[in-house]
């Protein structure tokens, strides 16, 4: 006996068996056309006037009047309500599939083709409660190579999402279509991406198939100060000269030149670079503080400078790390933006009707240290701090660390022969506590008592008590926060009672 045949989603995921598609409810997405109702076809007419149930995408359509003038309903007030287009556009398909649950069918209008840069139909097609038809319809693309007189495939175009050219456009050289480019803003962003050699060129397409459509070839300065761009319009680039992420890509391939053709950096392993990294992050701190408030214009050039030279030591142990078949620079930049998406769920996962949960900072930081530490195995919140690290530092990131599950400072004094003294002090800023500090250090300094040592120590000492207090707290099976103030005071002074034991 055969297993029914499966549906398969863009992604490889199993979809609902064939044998069951029949029995889903419908929803058709039909295609208004690139610009007024003469593009749309009869059949998208007829379905769009003729269903029980219909919507329209947007109103903001040439197309769009005829059928809003008819009654259709439209999801505009989404666009105006939500947080952001992913947050739209699942709250679209919620209601459409709940329409079609209704009705058995609901025809979707959407402007241009059905296929053709329409989020909302990609996630109705992954999702297994409805069954997605298509009315075609003319995109504005079509539009697009008739008024450029260019054969695309031939040409060999590529599409670009204006909202994301830096990344979209990265390594390209043209020729491209961008689309998304609903703002001047959009477009001065597309203008700042790159370093455009003398005579780069774009052309603006505004308003395709409309009594005011405008065809304009500009020069690249002047990108985003010809036309009032809006959701009609899109750019052609016959030929990016530099290419975003031209620079890094340079930078990239003069560091693995330098790995075969320098002696001295032929030479080098991740091992002897080390103090050169940590020299070079001194330095950029050094030119951070130097920055000023506004930020002084040498200043700043002298921060843009050191922070080259940190990006010279990432490009050289990338660099030594593709040589022995270890990772790339595209790998470690891979691993960096799937590590940020997955550690910051507040922005970029929302609920499944399409809202974001908000959060604090607090909150954020909490999130970020229990995400790491799931991802990473570890049993403890101070695990990965580096022991090697100076005293200060080592102590402030303990302190960190702990205080993201309210936990830190306050248990810390409440059992300290000196935390009464210090809660005394009238400390008010950075002045202050680096005054209190000195004098410390010339105190222990005076008493033959290596500060660096002490500090250490107690850091240790603050480290061994957490870890015993996060056992404790497992032991009992609660969180931190379970605990109020009173509860993380005692298991502190439990956690203190046993280490002197």
């Amino acid at each position: 006996m055969h297993s029914p045949r499966s549906r398969q989603s863009p992604s490889g995921a199993e979809k609902t068996p064939l044998d069951k598609v029949g029995e889903l409810p419908v929803v058709v997405v039909a295609g208004l056309g690139p610009a007024g109702p003469e593009f749309t076809t009869p059949a998208v007419r007829d379905a769009l006037m003729s269903a029980p149930s219909r919507y329209l995408r947007t109103e903001r359509h040439p197309a769009a009047q005829p059928f809003v003038s008819a009654g259709v309903p439209t999801f505009d007030h989404y666009y105006e309500s939500s947080a952001d287009f992913e947050q739209t556009y699942g709250l679209i398909v919620e209601d459409l599939v709940a329409a079609a649950q209704a009705h058995g069918r609901v025809v979707y209008g959407v402007p241009g083709s059905p296929t053709v840069l329409e989020r909302a139909v990609v996630l109705l097609r992954l999702d297994d409660r409805v069954q997605v038809e298509t009315l075609a319809g003319l995109s504005f693309l079509d539009l697009a190579w008739d008024r450029l007189g260019i054969d695309p495939v031939n040409a060999g175009v590529r599409l670009i999402n204006g909202e994301n050219f830096s990344i979209d456009a990265a390594g390209e050289r043209g020729p491209l279509l961008v689309s998304h480019t609903w703002s001047n803003a959009v477009l001065s962003e597309i203008k700042l991406s790159i370093e455009p050699e003398e005579g780069t060129r774009a052309v603006i397409c505004h308003h395709l198939g409309l009594e005011d459509e405008q065809i304009q070839d500009v020069a690249w300065e002047d990108l985003d100060r010809i036309i009032r761009a809006d959701h009609l319009t899109c750019l052609f680039i016959p030929e990016l000269s530099r290419p975003p992420a031209y620079e890094l890509a340079r930078a990239a391939s003069v560091v693995a030149t330098l790995r075969t053709a320098c002696p001295w950096d032929a030479e080098q392993t991740h091992q002897s670079l080390v103090r050169h990294l940590l020299e070079e992050t001194y330095e950029a701190i050094e030119a951070i503080e130097e920055l000023g408030d506004p930020p002084d214009l040498e200043a700043s050039e002298l921060l843009e400078e050191e922070l080259g030279d940190v990006l010279c030591q990432v490009l050289f142990h990338a660099t030594i790390a593709s040589e022995e078949g270890l990772f790339s620079l595209s790998d470690v930049a891979q691993s960096l933006a799937d590590k940020l998406i997955r550690r910051h769920p507040h922005v970029y996962r929302n609920d499944k009707h399409g809202e974001q949960t908000e959060v604090d900072a607090g909150k954020v930081l909490a999130n970020w240290e229990q995400q790491k530490q799931f991802e990473k195995g570890r049993t403890s919140l101070t695990d990965g701090i580096p022991t090697a690290l100076p005293a200060l530092s080592y102590a402030a990131k303990l302190e960190k660390k702990a205080s993201t599950v309210s936990f830190g400072v306050e248990e810390l004094l409440g059992h300290s022969p000196y935390g009464s003294a210090v809660e005394s002090l009238e400390l008010r800023d950075e002045q202050d506590y680096g005054d209190l500090l000195f004098a410390i250090v010339q105190q222990a300094t005076a008493a033959g008592v290596d500060p660096e040592a002490a500090l250490r120590k107690a850091a240790r000492r603050f480290r061994s008590c957490f870890v015993a207090v996060e056992e404790l707290v497992r032991q009992e099976g609660r969180s931190f926060a379970d605990l109020d103030h009173a509860a993380r005071r005692s298991l502190w002074a439990q956690a203190i009672d046993e280490a002197q034991a």
